[in-house]
Order: structure tokens, then sequence, then C-alpha cells
């Protein structure tokens, strides 16, 4: 067994896994999981630049997650940056402390690299299940793009649009510089057509109908899944490859879109920093589904930072 530590720093949340490894067995047992909102790409989109307060959030993570690798004794460690960091012009201050914080250089990933990692750890215990048909359509709806993977064993096609929960909030949902509350029709009617324009994009060049396995990741997925099951709490175990309808994923999103943000605080398995974006994830889950006629979707909690770990051991 290698231990590793992986670090996955996206436009909304920055998470860490420590684990040990076996590349002989395929067995990933984690030590160490843990997420923090940060809200890297605040105001990206619009400004072009990663703000002072959402770098200092990012920082202050980081100080935290050093601790923890330092405790578990991790023998290598990856941090990968997604989305925003790409977008950004100051992207070298981010780079910078991150560096002088955990001591390795933030790696910002392609698109196409971020699906590669996100494929490999949303299938990897999937492949075995016979009750799964292949291809997979691994989709990973993040706070800045969404990354979309088809493959088998290995990755057939990949590509990565700029539409994730934080992105389409900030673009369509905002009023006076407060998320609309609730959203108007006029705004969702604008963010649902700038989703399906993406999912034009992606199918150019993926083949997201011939998939017959729609994996969903990250955040807005899992927490569709906490709401359909009602859970009291967010609890990984229980969410980690449950099967969500698109029928019942339709009366989620139609509900988070016509909802108050205390309505959408109230529910008990959310986490305070997606009150104001799990509508907007939704509706692109939901989209993806309509898309290419899912009649259901796995929610897998394992993904891209899975990958990470894997790449390292």
């Amino acid at each position: 067994m290698t231990r590793v530590a992986a670090v996955d720093c996206g436009t909304n949340s920055i998470r860490l896994l420590v684990a040990d490894a076996d590349p002989d067995t395929g067995e990933l047992v984690d030590l160490d999981r843990r997420m923090t909102i940060v809200r890297l790409g605040q105001g990206v989109d619009r400004t072009g630049r990663l703000a002072p307060e959402a770098l200092e959030r990012t920082f202050a993570a980081c100080r935290e997650y050093a601790a923890i690798i330092k405790e578990h004794g991790a023998e290598r460690l990856r941090f990968v940056a997604t989305s925003a960091s790409r977008d950004a012009e100051n992207r070298e201050e981010f780079v910078r402390g991150v560096l002088d914080i955990l001591g390795v250089e933030p790696e910002v990933i392609t698109g196409d690299q971020e699906a590669e990692f996100s494929f490999t750890g949303a299938t990897k215990e999937l492949t075995g299940r016979e009750d799964l048909r292949r291809p997979f359509l691994v989709v990973d709806i993040g706070g800045g793009s969404t990354e979309f993977v088809v493959g088998d064993d290995h990755v057939r096609a990949a590509r990565s649009v700029d539409v994730g929960c934080v992105r389409m909030t900030e673009r369509h949902l905002l009023r006076d510089g407060a998320v609309s509350d609730p959203p108007t029709e006029e705004q969702i009617a604008a963010m649902r057509a700038d989703i399906e324009a993406a999912l034009d994009r992606a199918e150019e060049t993926v083949p997201l109908r011939e998939a017959h396995t729609l994996v969903g990741l990250a955040g807005s997925v899992t927490t569709v899944s906490a709401i359909a099951q009602d859970l009291p709490e967010y609890d990984s175990e229980r969410i980690h490859h449950s099967r969500v309808s698109r029928d019942r994923v339709r009366e989620i999103t139609d509900w988070l879109l016509h909802s108050t943000h205390a309505e959408r605080a109230a529910v008990p398995s959310m986490h305070p920093g997606r009150v104001d974006v799990i509508a907007a994830g939704a509706l692109v889950l939901l989209s993806i589904m309509e898309r290419i006629g899912a009649e259901e979707v796995v929610v897998s909690e394992h993904d891209i930072l899975d990958g990470i770990a894997w790449s390292v051991a």
C-alpha cells in the first residue's frame, strides 16, 4: 500500500483525500476525506480574476489540509486545480500561495484531464457490476464547468463545457448583486437555454446518447440524492451508489427553482455553501437526463478526487 494525498480545488469547493492505495488489488482505503466550500470562482465569470477574499478562504483551507496530510504521513501529494483557476488572469498568485503552504505546485489541468480523472474515480468500483450496462456516461457537475466522459474500461470521448452551478447562478440568477429569491421564469428560461447550448457543444465530440448508464458526480448531484432520500443529514454511505429517477430529479429541480433561500437552507442535508447554487446544479443534471433519455442517475461519491489519488499511487 502507498499512502497518498489528493487535493481537488474547484470553483466552489476544495476537497482533500488521504488514502492507502493498492494498485495491485484496486483497493483505495480512505483515511480522511473532507470538503470545504471556499467559492474560489466568486466573480471570475464577470471579472476574469480571482477575488482576494476568495483566495484567502482557499489558502485557509490549504493550511488546514497541510496539517492533516502531515498528521497522516502521506508519502505523495498531488494538487489539481480546475475551472476557476484555468480562467483567471491572476492564477499565478493562486499558484504561489498553494506552493508556499503545501510545498507542491497546483496543476491547473485541462478539461480533458479533469474528465479522465473523474471517469477513473467514478467507475473503478462499477466495472464488475452486472446490473449496470456499459458504456458509462460520467457527468461531473462542478461550480464552473461540467465534464462529460463516455467509456467502458477506458475513456472513449470526453468534453468539458463552461456550465456549472456557480457560473450559471452568477450569470443568470443574480439581481442587484444577490441571488433572486426565488428566480423569475425569465431567468430560469435563460439559464436552461444556456445549458442546452452547452449540451449541443458537448455532443459535437461526445456520443452522449450511446451511453447505457449515467453516473453523476459532485455536490449538486449528491445533494439531489440526499433530498430524494429525505435524509435527516448528509450521509455519504447512503448517497454513494444510490439511484434517483428522472421524474424525481425533475420534481426536486422544480421545487429548488421555485423555493426561497430560507426554504432551501432548511433542508437538513443541504450544505450552507450550496444553498444559493443548488438550483442551477440540479437543472444541469435534469437537462442532461432529458437530453439523453436517462431513466435514472447512479450517484457516486467517488470522483475526480479518487482519480487524482490513483494517479499518484
